[in-house]
């Protein structure tokens, strides 16, 4: 689980960082024909998000590594 949710963050890391450096949306390109609107982008948006809420919990995980 952990690893999913590091996955999903990365890959909106890397599309926040295209968005801000270049105003292209991998994301939308790849799952949305080129629009935020498109129904498989969105998933793709929600899951990053879970995700993101998921790793709030890693801060408070005591089996650091």
């Amino acid at each position: 689980m952990k690893k999913l949710a590091l996955i999903l963050i990365i890959v909106g890391a890397i599309n926040w960082g295209l968005i801000g450096l270049f105003q292209f949306d991998l994301v939308a390109t790849l799952f949305g024909g080129g629009s935020q609107e498109g129904a498989f982008a969105r998933v793709i948006y929600t899951l990053v998000g879970i995700a993101g809420l998921v790793s709030i919990a890693f801060l408070f995980d005591s089996n650091e590594r």
